[in-house]
């Protein structure tokens, strides 16, 4: 292999290895020609054995003696010449293995090399991720807690050390590598059989569309997360196929529509993602003149939202290029100007605004604008986007109402969709439902289960459920009753809710007890932990499986029922 490191050790020392071979060839041909004497005085000549059995510990300087016999006076001076020979060549040689071993080019070889091992190695599910830094390491995080190892590739040596000093327990491989080129994407295994999908959440677009295309030539059946800002990337990004497309942008304005229209749809967002539970208090955003700081990517994907929910938005924007677009639409302005001026905020009318929204690249922008516009006018609710993840206690210490934080958006979106993929699709499911729908299911989880419920997804398979798979393979019709019972007490039922069931192309939210039951389907149900157990028992242990079917207890194991 052209790059392997065995090729850079053999081309790198080759010099020094013929350096030393020829010194070592040198002084064994002159111990051989030349002549010397036995014990008793009698001629003797060296054998090649000998010749170099001796030239080895002199041309080292370990020095063990004149052998087999003691030298003449000719055999001496030549000895003296081949040590300086040989040890000058052993200079040289060490040398350049010195060199060698601080060669860049060595080391990544040595590092590529590594991870390859470690690749092969890797026989559970995996998922590529491109480029380290702490969205990428939250990912990590929460895939090593649902048991699925990741692989990274990143190209900057630095980031890639930080990754290494994180010490994931297992251990996360590293491709140091551009994350965009074919032959590094095929190193990391996209191909492999077990790599079931990879994370692309780069600030550029057109990296995020090149390397989404890139991996779909490769492994058309592998799963894309990948990170869009624009509406025209998203198709682009539809029309590859790509399963998941994180918009933080367009996740932030529909949040705050859900906040301003049905804020129970959220609260069920924010629990499904694990940011907090049922039991939190509702985020209620009023209606009324919103104030918007910064009218990039953010400002634009909101503006039309706040539009559908008719909602008075005046838009703060300190870069004369970015023009906003109205067409007949009276209830948005602009103004060009410093957002942190307190007489831009009195023209513009902040005393009589109902909210105000930062959401400006710039975190110390986003803070000095709340803090001006809430001394002129206490009563004003703030909203600020959160550009850095490190800066949370500070933002958490500025008394915020309400803190949007795109880097935590694309971490849950990405992890949500990529390790629970029917959670991903509930959310999207009842996104469009109407507040009185939500506030009932927020009810029903709470009363059935708890403030906190535990989602847990089972898909009808031999391998997740054999117990009723082999039942519906030889029995009559089961019911999605099977997984409500208590093994505790039949008569019991466990504390569960079926959310969502997905049976291939028809998805059936909030299916009723009574629906069937039938092979491939895929379940997410609410639950507990009692529940989750049970369930699980139920689907794989005939004896559990016989119980909840029956309300009696199995003895033998026996075919059929």
């Amino acid at each position: 292999m052209k790059n392997s490191s065995l090729f850079i050790i053999l081309y790198r020392m080759r010099m020094p290895f013929i350096i030393i071979i020829v010194a070592y060839t040198v002084a064994i041909i002159g111990l051989l020609l030349i002549e010397g004497k036995d014990a008793n005085g009698q001629p003797y000549q060296m054998s090649i054995f000998e010749a170099f059995y001796f030239v080895t510990y002199m041309a080292t300087t370990i020095g063990f003696g004149e052998t087999p016999h003691e030298f003449t006076y000719a055999q001496r001076i030549w000895v003296s010449m081949s040590v300086y020979i040989t040890v000058v060549g052993w200079f040289y040689g060490v040398g350049a293995l010195i060199r060698l071993l601080q060669d860049k080019l060595f080391l990544q070889e040595i590092e590529k090399s590594r991870f390859r091992r470690q690749l092969k190695s890797l026989k559970q599910r995996f998922i590529i991720i491109l480029g380290y830094n702490q969205i990428t390491s939250e990912i990590i995080k929460r895939a090593i807690e649902q048991d699925i190892r990741t692989v990274v590739i990143e190209k900057n040596e630095e980031r890639g050390n930080d990754l290494l000093l994180e010490n994931f327990t297992p251990t996360v491989p590293l491709l140091v590598a551009d994350a965009h080129s074919a032959v590094s994407l095929e190193e990391a295994g996209i191909k492999k059989h077990n790599c079931k999908g990879l994370v692309s959440l780069f600030e550029n677009d057109a990296l995020n569309l090149r390397i989404a295309l890139t991996s779909k030539l490769l492994n058309k059946n592998v799963k894309l997360a990948i990170k869009s800002t624009t509406e025209n990337h998203t198709e682009n990004l539809r029309d590859l196929n790509v399963e998941i497309i994180a918009n933080p942008f367009l996740i932030i304005s529909n949040e705050i529509n859900m906040a301003i229209n049905a804020p129970n749809l959220l609260k069920l967002e924010k629990w499904l993602y694990k940011v907090d539970n049922l039991n939190s208090s509702l985020p209620l955003f009023p209606k009324g003149k919103y104030i918007f700081c910064g009218f990039g990517r953010m400002g634009q994907t909101v503006y039309e939202r706040l539009k559908m929910s008719n909602i008075e938005a005046h838009f703060i924007e300190i870069d004369k290029n970015k023009q906003l677009i109205i067409k007949d639409d009276k209830n948005a302005l602009i103004t060009y100007a410093n957002a942190d001026d307190k007489d831009t905020l009195l023209q513009i009318g902040i005393e009589d605004s109902i909210a105000i929204i930062a959401g400006t690249g710039d975190d110390t922008t986003n803070l000095s604008i709340l803090a001006t516009a809430k001394k002129l006018n206490p009563k004003i609710m703030t909203i600020a986007r959160q550009n850095e993840m490190e800066d949370i206690s500070i933002f958490q210490s500025a008394n915020i109402d309400h803190i949007f934080m795109p880097a935590k958006i694309l971490i849950n979106k990405t992890t949500n969709a990529l390790i629970n993929p029917l959670s991903d699709l509930f959310i999207r499911k009842i996104a469009n439902n109407e507040e009185i729908w939500a506030a009932k299911l927020v009810r029903r989880l709470f009363e059935t289960i708890n403030e906190n419920p535990l989602l847990f997804e089972l898909e009808i398979d031999s391998e997740q459920a054999y117990e009723i798979v082999r039942y519906l393979k030889t029995k009559e019709e089961l019911t999605l009753n099977i997984f409500r019972v208590s093994l505790h007490n039949k008569e019991h039922k466990n504390n569960v809710v079926p959310l969502l069931l997905v049976r291939n192309n028809e998805d059936i939210l909030l299916p009723e007890w009574e629906e069937t039951i039938q092979i491939g389907d895929k379940i997410l149900f609410a639950c507990d932990n009692h529940a989750k157990n049970d369930i699980e028992y139920i689907a794989q242990n005939i004896y559990e499986f016989y119980y909840a079917l029956t309300g009696k207890e199995k003895r033998t194991i026996f075919k059929g029922f």
